[in-house]
This record gives C-alpha cells, sequence and structure tokens, in this order.
C-alpha cells in the first residue's frame, strides 16, 4: 500500500497503523457485509438504515422472524468493539452472533455506526452513540419514520450491550441515561461483554506484564488522546462519581477466563453492588475462552451458552 512508504506515527499492530500524515491503515475488521431480508438459519431479517446524514451515524437493524403481529418486542441498542478504532457495525464478525441474539432473545436490535478514532477521537464516538440511542427512543408513542421501531418496539423495555470497547461505550450511555435521562422509554438493562475497562494500577490477579499495559495505555490514548489516563472514568468506570446514578435496574457482566480483560469484568461487578447503586448485577464468566470468542466462534457450545444467557436476562423480569 502506498502508506507502508511514509512514516509511522504510532503502530497499534494486530489492529491498526496511523501514519505521520495522518492516513490510518486498519489491519482487522475491514470486510463488510450486506444486510439479508431472512437469515437462512434464523430467519432474522436485517437492514440499513440512516441516523444522521451529516456526520454519517447509521445503524443496521435486525427483527426476527414475527410469531405474533401484535407483540411489541423489546429494543436491544448494540455497539460494536474493536478498541474504539477497528469494526463495523457491518462486518461478517457481528452477523452471525446478532441474527443469533435477536431470534433466541425475540427482540429489535439496532447495531450502531459511529464514527472511529483516531480520525475521530473520543468522545465524538460517545456522542454519536447517544444521538443513536436518542434517535431509537424518538420512535417511542408511534413517532418516527422507522417502520421497525415504530410500529414494534416496546420502548419500556430498552436494552444497551456491547462487546469489548463497545461494551465500555454501553456503560457510558447507561452512566449518560442516568444523568440526562433517556426521554420517551425505560432503560431495563444493560449487558457488557468482555468489557474493555482498564486502570492505571494492577487489580487482583491482572497481568503486570509492562509490555501488556502499556499496549493498552497506547491504544486508550490513541482513541481519546485528551483523557486524563487510565483512570479517567470513562476507562476506569471504579472512579466515577456519578456510577451509582446509572440508569438502569439491572446489569449483567459476561467475561472469560482467558481474557487480560477479565479481571476489570469481576471488579466492576464487585464494585457495582457497593456504590450505592440499586440495581440487580449478575456475572458470567466463561472457561477456557479468550476475549470475545463467541464473535470467532458462533456456533460452539460456549457461545452458544452465552447467547442463551443474555437471552435470558434480556426477558427476565
Amino acid at each position: 500500500m502506498e502508506s507502508n512508504n511514509l512514516e509511522i506515527e504510532y503502530d497499534l499492530s494486530p489492529l491498526c497503523i496511523v501514519y505521520k500524515d495522518g492516513k490510518v491503515e486498519r489491519l482487522t475488521g475491514t470486510e463488510i457485509v450486506p444486510p439479508s431480508a431472512a437469515d437462512p438459519e434464523t430467519g432474522v431479517g436485517s437492514k440499513d438504515v440512516v441516523i444522521e446524514p451529516d456526520t454519517g451515524i447509521s445503524a443496521r437493524l435486525y427483527k426476527p422472524k414475527p410469531t405474533n403481529p401484535d407483540q411489541k418486542l423489546p429494543v436491544l441498542v448494540y455497539f460494536h468493539g474493536g478498541a474504539f478504532l477497528v469494526q463495523t457495525a457491518f462486518s461478517p464478525t457481528y452477523q452471525p452472533f446478532l441474527n443469533s441474539l435477536a431470534s433466541q432473545a425475540n427482540v429489535i436490535i439496532v447495531s450502531v455506526e459511529y464514527r472511529r478514532a483516531p480520525e475521530h477521537p473520543l468522545p465524538v464516538g460517545y456522542d454519536d452513540c447517544w444521538a443513536a440511542v436518542k434517535w431509537v427512543v424518538s420512535h417511542s408513542g408511534g413517532n418516527g419514520e422507522e417502520e421497525w421501531l415504530g410500529d414494534c418496539a416496546d420502548f419500556g423495555r430498552v436494552f444497551l450491550a456491547g462487546d469489548s470497547s463497545g461494551a465500555n461505550i454501553a456503560h457510558n450511555m447507561a452512566i449518560r441515561v442516568g444523568s440526562d435521562g433517556l426521554g420517551g422509554g425505560e432503560l431495563a438493562g444493560l449487558v457488557l461483554m468482555h468489557p474493555f475497562f482498564w486502570g492505571k494500577d494492577p487489580t487482583g490477579d491482572e497481568t503486570t506484564d509492562v509490555g501488556v499495559r502499556e499496549y493498552l495505555e497506547k491504544v486508550w490514548l490513541s482513541a481519546c488522546p485528551t483523557s486524563t489516563g487510565l483512570d479517567d472514568p470513562w476507562i476506569n468506570p471504579v472512579m466515577d462519581p456519578k456510577w451509582s446514578g446509572m440508569g438502569c435496574a439491572k446489569v449483567l457482566v459476561v467475561v472469560a477466563e482467558g481474557d487480560v480483560l477479565k479481571h476489570r469484568g469481576w471488579l466492576y461487578y464487585e464494585e457495582l453492588g457497593k456504590s450505592g447503586w440499586g440495581g440487580a448485577v449478575e456475572i458470567m464468566e466463561t472457561e477456557g475462552e479468550e476475549h470475545v470468542f463467541y464473535l470467532e466462534k458462533p456456533h460452539c457450545d460456549n457461545a452458544k451458552d452465552l447467547v442463551k444467557r443474555v437471552a435470558s436476562f434480556l426477558n427476565s423480569d
């Protein structure tokens, strides 16, 4: 590629390389797939919509095969991972997983395409995702132009979810709901799958490997160069004084045994219960698996168990 001959600003392989002239070479998550009128495996339909033409915020919507045309379905607003730097809502990485989740949980999913760092450093991505959440709930009461939401969605049961950096976004959106309100709907719960949280000092048995810690710090500061560092509440929720006011009634944290981020998920689970927040928090750990394994191996038994647990959480009172 032409950019290979340019001087490197920073190398975040295997995610991306950023050159001093501003060019970004993404090394993963660049492939996209079209939506499907009916997924052959699950019957789930999907389509793409534009949320804000000026900014390019868009989404892929998933709707399960109807069993009762009059039934209103919960809405899950989903934020993809990729360290804020790579992947998209239209990636083949997400299609099988979200088809399966929409089908098993019987929910409408809005998978948000937000602007990525480093071209659009945080908090741009956070603001884009907040705009998408507000767009979703603007359809309450039969309003809005998107019929899958206006006609089929139950806005008393809105959920937020994401994986890795997308889970980080989902958490920060729930914090914003707590401070700003949702309007037009009720945030029923939050699902954080292998969340990308970190901190300046190791917690528990978290790795002390200097190389690993420096790499994760570089990823965060590349995505959010104006951050105060690794104890910024955006990346380290336990440092957030607004945590106890998070705007939902229940949270499910999902971690994997072999994930370097696992200990932050456990810390989140343990400290949320002590924060003064009045909701219920659950945690699920998958043995023998790595970070976001269910996206890489969506048909394995552990991935199926994870989808089943998340679906149960979304449908429980």
